[in-house]
């Protein structure tokens, strides 16, 4: 079932000149943003109002990724192209740690249970883990050319992660012990993923169209998107219940219930390309756009 959302309006606000690639995007707790502008080597801080501080860091091509609040305060990303994650602090001094795996592309980040964080090594089929001290464990999969994407902390202590080439969904104990879950449709390529307030994991299958939900003891449900071509990319958590996701192939943003309900909001700026998303706890919607702009989407 699809039908129009609750009379919510966009606004975007302008983050940086065309071309620098508003990527991932995670909220902090005290109601702001941090932007990751991943083809000019940069993270930006913005406040709730749309007011932006932009960092460069030490490297113009290092590809900041995907970005997530820490347990230390400060913000922790991937740096997909010169294979090292990267913290920076509300203040906007960063830091950087090399990966043992050359060339591993990490991609995927997020905070996990046991207070380090956890990310995926898209080019090495691992999972790795890095303390706040920034001291570094991997753990192979039982994959050849997988591709770990996106990672998220989920029910039982336990990190989720999509395998887009692979096209399963992965389960890690925090000791490293891997279990794999196929998806009912071949081909389907997931990518993004999050714990649901249902406690199951949600995530999007970018070839397919669709939004899969996944129960912890591994039943999986496929939904259908309207358009086959959405493109749906990152998806994250509503408190109130489901989850938001944006399609950068049709310029929207999507909500859908536990239910599999799915109501769609259009971009007003066409060919923006909305890939990571998040909600700041006023429960505004925010999503980075490709052209080097952010969306937020009022509650």
């Amino acid at each position: 079932m699809t039908n129009s959302p609750e009379q919510r309006s966009v606004r975007e606000h302008p983050l940086a000149e065309p071309g620098a690639g508003p990527y991932g995007i995670a909220a902090d707790t005290d109601g702001s943003l941090w932007v990751t502008l991943v083809h000019h080597g940069r993270v930006a801080r913005m406040a709730p109002d749309g007011s932006a501080v932009l960092h460069a860091l030490d490297s113009a091509a290092c590809g900041p990724s995907v970005i997530t609040a820490g347990p230390d305060g400060a913000a922790w990303f991937t740096r997909a192209r010169d294979n090292r994650i990267g913290r920076i602090t509300r203040d906007g001094k960063s830091d950087s740690f090399v990966l043992p795996n050359p060339e591993s592309g990490p991609f995927g980040i997020t905070r996990g249970p046991d207070g380090a964080l956890w990310f995926t090594e898209m080019n090495a089929d691992r999972i790795g883990r890095i303390t706040p001290d920034g001291e570094i464990t991997e753990f192979p999969l039982p994959t050849e050319g997988g591709f770990p994407s996106f990672i998220t902390s989920g029910p039982g202590d336990a990190l989720y992660f999509t395998l887009n080439q692979a096209n399963a969904i992965g389960r890690m104990t925090t000791d490293g012990h891997v279990d794999l879950h196929p998806l009912p449709t071949a081909g389907a390529g997931p990518v993004g993923i999050t714990r649901g307030p249902d406690d199951a994991l949600w995530f999007v299958e970018i070839i397919a169209g669709r939004i899969g939900r996944m129960t912890p003891d591994g039943r999986i449900r496929e939904f259908p998107l309207p358009r086959h071509d959405a493109r749906p990319h990152a998806i994250t958590a509503d408190p109130r219940g489901g989850c938001w996701f944006t399609e950068w192939g049709a310029n929207r943003i999507g909500h859908i219930t536990a239910e599999g309900d799915i109501t769609l909001v259009d971009l007003p700026t066409p060919a923006s390309e909305p890939h990571g998303i998040t909600l700041t706890p006023d429960g505004t919607v925010w999503a980075a756009l490709e052209p080097g702009a952010v969306a937020a989407l009022a509650p």
